[in-house]
């Protein structure tokens, strides 16, 4: 609380503040921030970055006196979540048909802007291509034992939705979710460390304070472009790919600048202007594939989607990381239950 009221005390040049709680981390905001102040010299963009449980929680926290005005970033599993707590505004962009039915999030609380994948990301220095692990299984083959990071799931949207993932794959198959918390209890007796952010976790992996992680692709290949030895694989029995959204935060202070913020950012400028500078996958389909820079047309036929039920993440996920926080993390392959 004591960094926002700095940054809203900020910079008091006379311009209207509009406030963004975003993970999506400095160059993108940066970059969105500066296009959206040149069309509006009037608005001063203020962003505050954090993971995207971070955000829902604030929300909750603040709901008698809201301090933000958009939300931009996180899974559609948690946006849910705070449509169903009352936490966001009903607002419809133009864009909202540009998107698949599923990005739409009922009642227009939210929409997608983007598509985030999440791949298995290691130690280029140390580890060569073919010797990485290739597939979400391989990360709990004994050599990368005390060699795993993984940035804390509670904290983290995209950790939240992997972990959904493996739980919901294994209830497909066996009709609970026993078999995905035995995976769990495997890859945590593999994990050295659950690490506070995403810039850290990088750091560590470069370092080679860990080998192996998993992250989100966009935070990877920025990465890479500055210099960062970090290799990735996307696993081959399918990548979860994250519907990324935005939304009006309830109460917002200026909503109608928090409307032509969430307007912009799904336009079709500041679509293909997060894809060519800050490596996000458009959330619309009417851009010709010929618009995309090649790294995005690259990534769409390397990687399996894979299939999962968003709809019972966002249902039964806050009750699975209850579950793991208490009865896995910290327990390795030791630990006993079934579930919840």
């Amino acid at each position: 609380m004591a960094l926002l009221g700095l940054i809203l005390g900020c910079h008091s040049d006379g311009r209207t503040p509009l406030v963004v709680y975003s993970p999506h981390g400095r160059d993108l905001l940066t970059l969105l921030e500066r296009r959206f102040e040149l069309l509006h010299p009037d608005v001063d963009v203020r962003w505050l970055d954090m993971g995207s449980q971070e955000v829902y929680d604030r929300l909750r926290s603040e709901r008698a006196n809201p301090q933000g005005d958009v939300w931009f970033g996180g899974p559609a599993t948690i946006f849910a979540r705070a449509a169903h707590d009352s936490l966001l505004e009903p607002f419809r962009p133009g864009w909202s048909t540009a998107i698949g039915p599923h990005g739409r999030g009922p009642g227009d609380r939210y929409f997608a802007a983007y598509e985030t994948p999440a791949v298995i990301v290691y130690a280029e220095q140390a580890v060569q291509p073919e010797q990485a692990p290739h597939d979400w299984d391989d990360l709990l083959d004994p050599r990368w034992k005390g060699k795993i990071l993984i940035r804390d799931p509670l904290a983290s949207g995209t950790m939240r939705a992997v972990w959904g993932m493996i739980i919901e794959r294994a209830m497909k198959q066996t009709g609970d979710t026993a078999a995905g918390f035995r995976w769990l209890r495997r890859l945590d007796a593999q994990t050295k460390e659950y690490v506070l952010n995403g810039p850290l976790l990088d750091q560590k992996i470069v370092r080679q304070e860990g080998l192996v992680t998993i992250w989100d692709l966009p935070d990877i290949l920025l990465n890479r472009r500055d210099g960062l030895r970090l290799g990735y694989v996307f696993p081959r029995s399918g990548t979860p790919v994250i519907e990324d959204a935005i939304g009006v935060v309830r109460g917002a202070r200026h909503r109608a600048l928090a409307q032509a913020f969430v307007e912009y950012v799904g336009s079709v400028e500041a679509q293909l202007l997060a894809t060519r500078e800050a490596y996000r996958l458009p959330a619309r389909l009417d851009l010709p594939v010929d618009s995309l820079p090649p790294w995005a047309r690259a990534v769409r036929q390397a990687m399996k989607v894979a299939d999962v039920d968003w709809d019972v993440l966002a249902e039964r996920g806050p009750d699975w990381m209850r579950y793991w926080d208490e009865h896995v993390r910290g327990k390795g392959d030791g630990a006993k239950g079934k579930g919840p």
